[in-house]
């Protein structure tokens, strides 16, 4: 039987690091259910030290899924570490605590200001505190790629001495090179006595793209835990791909030693485009095994080849990472058939938002000819990032031409009656979005801006991601908009996302997501500054 790699998903704890990645708990909670899915090893949910909202998705994701292992990160400090283990500990025996301690000499001088004896007691003290929460403690030596080879052995020794049943080797700064860091691996499975006793594993940084080289590299010098994320998010340039991960052991097994995981990798598609939507961050179209363009042939030469023999240029299939464009949905579906589907493709949904995704469906069918499994998604996905609505759209009218006009009325939850109003710009967008503005009496700039379509044809649905900065020193304060809650951070960053078969329509729905997500933000920030008795 082959031998088995650990996949660690650091999707809801790296991954979510990268600025304007952050995902609220109904979203956590999706990606969890769908990393379950996916059946990877052990999902790190997040840094519970962090934040309250942090600390309760870990609790909600360590209650609520099966399967795999949750871990909680802690930095080698009691409190980091007693707040991990009261989040996770609804895991019961799946539960783990995942402390680390930077070793290399630039963070022992400039950040921690500790000697390497230190250091070594440090680390000896988080692990045994850990075990006494939980028996599943891992030890990551943060920098390991850039610390010196000797003392890393002896911290690693150390920690495997003190319990740590897995210690993982990062590459943190994404510095090391393949043949280096397979000889660093190898160096510690040769200089470590008890290196047996626990699972070598490895979490490799992408800053000169070499994340997932370094990370099959360690693996073929015995590591035997590969952390990793989806569509390779995380902090700077990111991490290691999931995807290409799995997919490199899977299909070149005769390369990497035959080695196995228990990911199901017709996961992989869904996985990926939950993740996009979820973060806001698009996957580019040549991005390795879920971009647009990874089975995608325009050349003649590779036509004809495909025609005659699609192994010709395709060293796997579409269906191999769960890519589909098997055409089911219609305008006639009942949402009792609308929920089943849903089910099957993993959603798990109430009854309310199964009938207005159905409502949704069929508004959209008549729209467009064909309904697509990944028109569906879009659809569903945006289920997950609705806060409390202050304000909707109720109609959206664009005019282009020398002077672009936009006419918008927008509902306001406590009111009854909508709120209109007309004005220009320079384009179409910058006109409607000048136009809410006067509405709501907020203002907002844009950040960024994209917009990605869902499925192929000229009805595609187009998915709008904006990123927005709300000023609240404007001099009209959301009090006077009539959100009802006190003026919080002045030009607060928030991420926002719509989708339409009309691209204009898809960013005011993204902008509204945006307003709503501030105004929600507010609310939870005086709530929680109030003061207690």
């Amino acid at each position: 039987m082959s031998e088995q790699i650990l996949i660690f998903d650091t999707t809801l704890r790296d991954g979510e690091q990268c600025p304007g990645a952050s995902m609220n708990i109904r979203e956590k909670l999706e990606v969890a259910r769908q990393l379950a899915r996916l059946r990877v090893d052990i999902i790190e949910a997040g840094f519970p030290i962090a934040s309250d909202g942090d600390f309760e998705a870990v609790k909600a994701i360590s209650s609520e899924i099966q399967g795999p292992r949750i871990a909680g990160l802690a930095r080698c400090v009691d409190k980091d570490i007693d707040r991990a283990a009261e989040a996770v500990k609804t895991a019961g025996d799946r539960a783990r605590i995942h402390v680390f301690l930077a070793t290399s000499a630039i963070h022992r001088e400039f950040k921690l200001k500790m000697a390497q004896s230190e250091i070594l007691k440090r680390a000896v003290e988080g692990v045994k505190r850990a075990l006494g929460h939980c028996k599943d403690v891992e030890f990551s030596p943060e920098d390991a790629s850039r610390t010196e080879p000797e003392f890393l052995a002896e911290v690693t020794h150390a920690v495997i001495e003190a319990g740590a049943k897995t210690v993982n080797i990062p590459d943190t700064v994404g510095y090391a090179a393949p043949h280096q860091y397979g000889a660093l691996i190898k160096y510690l499975f040769d200089h470590v006595s008890n290196i047996k006793n626990a699972v070598i594993s490895v979490h490799c940084h992408n800053d000169l793209g070499l994340a997932v080289a370094n990370s099959l590299a360690a693996v073929q010098n015995g590591a035997r835990q590969v952390e990793c994320t989806i569509n390779g998010i995380g902090e700077r340039a990111g991490n290691a791909s999931l995807e290409e991960i799995v997919m490199a052991l899977k299909v070149r097994k005769d390369a990497f030693g035959g080695y196995q995981t228990n990911v199901d990798s017709t996961q992989i598609y869904r996985s990926s485009r939950l993740v996009s939507h979820m973060t806001g961050m698009v996957v580019q179209r040549n991005k390795a095994i879920v971009g647009d363009n990874a089975f995608a042939h325009e050349a003649g030469i590779h036509q004809h080849g495909m025609m005659a023999n699609r192994a010709t240029y395709e060293i796997m299939s579409a269906e191999d990472v769960g890519r589909s464009s098997e055409l089911t949905w219609g305008k006639h579906m009942g949402h009792h058939a609308v929920g089943k589907k849903l089910e099957e493709m993993g959603y798990k949904l109430s009854e309310e938002e199964v009938r207005r995704i159905t409502d949704q469906i069929k508004a959209l069918a008549d729209k467009k000819k064909q309904v697509y499994d990944e028109d569906v998604m879009a659809i569903v996905e945006g289920q997950f990032t609705e806060v409390p609505q202050v304000w909707k759209l109720g109609y959206l009218s664009v005019m282009t031409g020398e002077i672009p006009t936009a006419s918008v009325r927008l509902i306001r939850a406590d009111k009854k009656e909508p709120v209109a109003d007309a004005g220009t710009g320079d384009g179409p967008i910058d006109a409607m979005l000048k136009t809410m503005d006067r509405i709501t009496g907020l203002k907002g700039s844009l950040v960024d801006y994209s917009v990605n379509s869902v499925t192929r044809g000229k009805d595609a649905i187009g998915e709008v991601t904006v990123r927005v900065a709300f000023d609240s020193g404007t001099g009209v304060s959301p009090v006077n908009s009539g959100a009802g809650v006190p003026p919080a951070i002045a030009d607060k960053i928030v991420t926002g996302k719509g989708a339409s078969t009309d691209i204009i329509e898809a960013s005011a729905l993204a902008y509204l997501n945006a307003l709503n997500r501030y105004l929600y933000e507010q609310r939870r920030t005086a709530e929680t500054e109030k003061p207690t008795l």
